[in-house]
């Protein structure tokens, strides 16, 4: 019984600290979308480029899906809030993919030629090398918690940094040859991952067993086997 306390103990804590991490991870995100957000749709507005000010309203996406894992491991049993999260998290996918199927189609027929932006160019190669990290952090954490709306989150912060290369691109491109049409095409190939993880979010992922559940299965199992090897069940 002493081993059971202690193994319990552990996992209990280890849960504990994955639980804070991913609060962590999750307030960087958002501390960072914001900032991307207001810098983004700035230089966009100067520039009259529709990829950045697209870019920085996606930022806002972001920010409404890590505020949604963010308030979920606010709650005491954060398992218990998992397909609200997803949801939640599938539509601001869909959402994601939607406002850039739009704007770049509109920027294809309208064939709008931003001007160079360095602000923007300088934004996007950081959000590049910025997003993959918080990325891999919080989908590592997520996968060894069991969380899915944590790997989920993590997939669209991932997203995100293709969509900031996909920008980075079409900036350069436009800056060097004047392909004005690059950075559209590139973000429609962003709807493609988009739609695909928020079909996965909104069906719920193999991570969906939450560790609590497992926790609570394993407990079980061992208390019956207790119980059987008790002199009363013999």
């Amino acid at each position: 019984m002493h081993v059971l306390t202690t193994t319990t103990d552990v996992a209990d804590i280890r849960r504990a600290v994955l639980h804070r991490r991913i609060r962590l991870i999750v307030a960087a995100t958002i501390a960072y979308n914001v900032i991307e957000a207001i810098v983004a749709i700035s230089a966009g507005t100067i520039a009259s480029s529709v990829a950045l000010i697209g870019f920085g309203l996606d930022s806002t996406i972001e920010v409404l899906s890590a505020a949604a894992v963010a308030w979920q491991f606010t709650r005491r049993d954060p398992e218990r809030w998992e397909r609200g999260t997803l949801r939640v998290i599938a539509i601001a996918f869909f959402a994601l993919a939607a406002y850039v199927t739009v704007s770049s189609s509109l920027a294809l027929a309208r064939a709008v030629e931003p001007s160079h932006s360095t602000v923007g160019l300088i934004l996007t190669a950081v959000s590049v090398a910025v997003m993959p990290l918080l990325s891999f952090a919080e989908r590592r954490a997520g996968r060894e918690l069991g969380s899915a709306t944590a790997v989920a989150d993590s997939k669209q912060t991932l997203i995100c940094a293709f969509l900031s290369a996909a920008v980075l691109l079409g900036l350069l491109l436009n800056s060097l040859f004047g392909w004005w049409w690059a950075d559209p095409i590139a973000g429609l190939v962003i709807v493609v991952f988009a739609v695909r993880e928020g079909i996965e979010a909104w069906k719920g992922d193999a991570c969906a067993t939450s560790v609590g559940m497992i926790l609570e299965n394993d407990e079980s199992e061992r208390e019956g086997n207790h119980e059987d090897r008790s002199p009363a069940h013999r």
